[in-house]
C-alpha cells in the first residue's frame, strides 16, 4: 500500500519522491522486525548437541537487525514520513507467512532460517536497486544492510554446507522442507523382544 505523499522531504527530491521512498522503507521496516522476532523465537526454541552454538550465534544477529530498523525507520521520518511498527500493522501490511517451526534441532531451525534470509535478502535488494533510480542516500543504508544480512545468512549456510561445496536445503521450497532436510529426523531403532531366559537341562 503507498505511503500518503509526506508534506516535506529531504533537500534536493521531490514530495513525489519521498513518498516512493517511505513505501519502499516502510516495506523493510516490516521484514527487518519479523526478521529480529524471528531470530529471537529461534534462539529461545533451538535444542540438541548444536544448541548453545547457535543460540549465541543469533543474539549479536538480532541486536545488528534491531539496529537495522531504527535506522529505517529514522530514514522515513526524514523522509517525512511516518514509521509504522506497531505489530498489528506488521501483521496487516506483510506478504509473507509467519515462520514456521517452533521447538526444534538448532540445525534444522538454521535451514529454515536461511529461507527467511533469502527471502529478506532478496527483497531488499530490490528496494536497493529502485531506491538506487531515486535517492543514493536511501541506496546506501539498503546497500549498508545487505553486507550484513549476506554475512549473517553465511554464517547459517556454513552449519548447512558440505566439505563439496552444497547446501543440504538445496532445492526446498519452504520452510519445513528445508528444517527437515537440514536435519533429518532420526528413526529409533526397533527394539527387538527379549529373549526367554532358557532352562539349563537337568
Amino acid at each position: 500500500m503507498p505511503a500518503p505523499t509526506p508534506l516535506y522531504t529531504v533537500p534536493g527530491l521531490t514530495t513525489k519522491n519521498g513518498q516512493q521512498l517511505v513505501t519502499l522503507l516502510s516495506s523493510r521496516l516490516h521484514a527487518l522486525n519479523d526478521l529480529a522476532l524471528t531470530l529471537k523465537h529461534i534462539h529461545w526454541n533451538v535444542v540438541g548437541p548444536h544448541f548453545i552454538a547457535v543460540h549465541e550465534m543469533l543474539d549479536p544477529q538480532t541486536a545488528a537487525v534491531r539496529e537495522m530498523a531504527d535506522g529505517t525507520a529514522e530514514r522515513i521520518s526524514a523522509l517525512g514520513g511516518v514509521p509504522q511498527g506497531t505489530p498489528g500493522v506488521l501483521v496487516a501490511e506483510r506478504t509473507w507467512e509467519d515462520y514456521s517451526i517452533g521447538r526444534a534441532d538448532a540445525i534444522a531451525h538454521l535451514g529454515a532460517l536461511d529461507l527467511v534470509y533469502t527471502g529478506v535478502i532478496e527483497d531488499h535488494r530490490s528496494a536497493a536497486a529502485k531506491a538506487g533510480s531515486i535517492d543514493p542516500v536511501t541506496e546506501d543504508l539498503l546497500v549498508e544492510h545487505l553486507r550484513s544480512l549476506e554475512q549473517f545468512q553465511w554464517f547459517v549456510r556454513a552449519h548447512l554446507e558440505s566439505t563439496g561445496g552444497t547446501l543440504s536445503t538445496a532445492g526446498t521450497a519452504t520452510e519445513k522442507q528445508a528444517a527437515q532436510a537440514a536435519a533429518p529426523t532420526r528413526k529409533t531403532a526397533a527394539k527387538r523382544p527379549a529373549k526367554k531366559a532358557s532352562r539349563a537341562k537337568k
